[in-house]
């Protein structure tokens, strides 16, 4: 059996009406993405930059199916769709499913002519600014020990909470590195920001209060992690792979 064109999917057997994104959602639900795939089209796009309109047009289908796709988690568009919208993302039809989740990133060969660039100290902050999950380079009893941990950026220091006792916590005191990177498999392309700074344990309530309200990252762990841990830079540096 054949796929479909991609045209076709501007209705997928219904008419716009069927597919405008407030069917049987809540205001508030309209503007959620629903399901993995839907949540994963959403971050790739927003990630390139792209509003939904642009997604479609890029795609050649009806904003109101991307739309569909993105807050419906009963939608399975078919591979032809899927291939189409990879496409237009900039992406695999497995990053878009969730298929490579278990693989680590940089699988792919080089890029045909890569350019490999020092970040400058502001390029380095923004990326950082940009929150998410970051690696944490620490002593141990065990010797040094890279952890993975939500962070954000308050005041040019980079901060996250974690539980007594756990791994991260034994940074209080001293030395460490802070790295975080994006790296995208399709363009063999990347970049990786490296901090290296002493970390503290916050311990001033008034601190902890403001630390609460304007970090943008919980631990991912759940469970009881009220330790505020601070690392403040001395160095920051950085490196982008283009092609």
């Amino acid at each position: 059996m054949t796929e479909p064109a991609a045209d076709a999917h501007r209705t997928d057997g219904a008419s716009e009406d069927d597919l405008t994104p407030t069917d049987d959602l809540t205001p508030t639900d309209a503007l959620t993405p629903k399901g993995d795939l839907g949540r994963r089209l959403v971050a790739r796009r927003l990630a390139l930059g792209l509003s939904r309109e642009d997604t479609a047009d890029r795609a050649g289908m009806a904003p109101s199916y991307v739309a569909h796709l993105e807050q419906h988690p009963d939608a399975v568009p078919g591979r032809g769709a899927l291939l189409t919208l990879a496409a237009a993302l900039e992406t695999t039809v497995s990053a878009l499913t969730g298929g490579d989740t278990e693989t680590p990133p940089g699988r792919e060969q080089a890029g045909r002519t890569p350019e490999f660039t020092e970040l400058s100290r502001a390029e380095c902050a923004e990326l950082l600014s940009s929150h998410g999950v970051g690696r944490l380079a620490v002593a141990t009893e065990l010797g040094p020990t890279i952890v993975p941990v939500n962070y954000s950026v308050v005041d040019d220091a980079i901060v996250f909470r974690t539980a007594r006792g756990a791994t991260p916590s034994l940074a209080d005191g001293c030395p460490v590195a802070f790295e975080v990177d994006r790296i995208d498999d399709v363009f063999s392309q990347g970049w990786s920001v490296l901090a290296r700074g002493y970390a503290r344990t916050v311990t001033d309530l008034g601190e902890k209060r403001r630390l609460a309200e304007r970090a943008h990252s919980k631990p991912w762990a759940g469970g009881r992690r009220d330790l505020w841990v601070r690392i403040e830079p001395y160095a920051v540096t950085g490196r982008r792979i283009a092609v």
